[in-house]
């Protein structure tokens, strides 16, 4: 019995939710006294599993085929690798490419399939936290039929740290080349593809409280000022006053910033879940009762249109007339 943990990567880089995964693995293994595998399956294969050999990693297969996701090497190299394994727990990220080949893996080894998990225990069964209703629910369930496939939420779990003594190797995968299908060739950013705030170490977003779209011009100085990215919550960009990838929350992007500044967002769980991550926490909201006050490190209860141009003063900026 042993836990398997397969990495995620897109565009030559390991994702950041690889290394959580490592975490949420190790406390898995530590819990049922095995080992932890990690796998990266395509890709620059070497310099991934060079990066996975972390602290708390037993093992690191590298599955040599290809440069970028395929559904079906995917489903091919981990139903390969955890038979050989004989993983009681097949972790993947909660991510497209995790969420497209897990079910499939857990249908074809007989393998119970749970997904999002934000929490995971064992002492003889697995027990999984999840969100329901819309986040506004955490539900701890007890899943007794292994082994399993458990896709997990990024940003739940700190990245593994510090360097392993893991041993490396090459697992080769027999692969059905009939059976594989189309692969991505390339990517297509949209809209305002120039930024990635996944990568940001400092994000200033907006959310309702800007109230008009010529008032973004302030909070942009402030991001400008202090040399931090542009983010916002989901109503920013349905009303078309931001890019979609600028986006932070359930259905946008989860960051891990060092540093969030939420301004003017009042701190719905959908949004919650997306920045929650972050080292340190900061909120500007008029209301003493706002939400985000709740997960909030520091926070200042006042007038956005008060405080911001202070803190551009501040920063040694000049604030516009808004």
């Amino acid at each position: 019995m042993t836990v398997l943990a397969v990495a995620d990567h897109r565009r030559g880089d390991l994702r950041d939710v690889s290394f959580e995964l490592l975490t949420a693995g190790r406390e898995l293994a530590d819990a049922a006294g095995t080992d932890l595998h990690a796998a990266v399956v395509s890709g620059d294969t070497e310099s991934f599993a060079e990066d996975l050999n972390r602290e708390g990693v037993d093992h690191v297969h590298a599955v040599e085929h290809g440069e970028e996701f395929n559904h079906d090497v995917y489903a091919q190299a981990v139903e390969a690798l955890a038979d050989d394994l004989d993983a009681e727990f097949v972790l993947v990220p909660n991510s497209v490419n995790g969420l497209d080949y897990a079910p499939a893996v857990a249908t074809r080894t007989g393998r119970t399939y749970v997904s999002d998990a934000i929490d995971l225990a064992y002492d003889g069964a697995l027990e999984v936290t999840r969100e329901m209703y819309g986040s506004k629910v955490e539900t701890t369930v007890e899943v007794t039929d292994g082994p399993f496939v458990v896709s997990i939420r990024g940003a739940e779990w700190p990245a593994a740290e510090g360097v392993g003594d893991a041993e490396v190797s090459t697992f080769d995968v027999d692969v059905d080349e009939d059976a594989v299908g189309s692969t991505v060739k390339g990517f297509e950013e949209v809209g305002g593809g120039d930024v990635d705030i996944a990568d940001a170490n400092f994000l200033v977003s907006i959310g309702r409280g800007i109230e008009e779209e010529e008032n973004l011009e302030l909070v942009e100085a402030l991001a400008e000022t202090t040399g931090a990215t542009l983010s916002s919550s989901r109503p920013i960009v349905d009303n078309g006053w931001l890019p979609k990838n600028r986006q932070v929350g359930q259905s946008g992007k989860q960051v891990t910033p060092d540093v969030y500044l939420a301004i003017g967002i009042s701190g719905a769980v959908q949004h919650v879940a997306g920045m929650k991550g972050a080292d340190t926490i900061i909120a500007i909201n008029t209301d003493p009762n706002a939400p985000i006050y709740d997960i909030a490190d520091y926070g200042i209860v006042g007038d956005l249109f008060d405080v911001v141009p202070a803190l551009i003063e501040e920063f040694g900026g000049e604030p516009p007339s808004v």
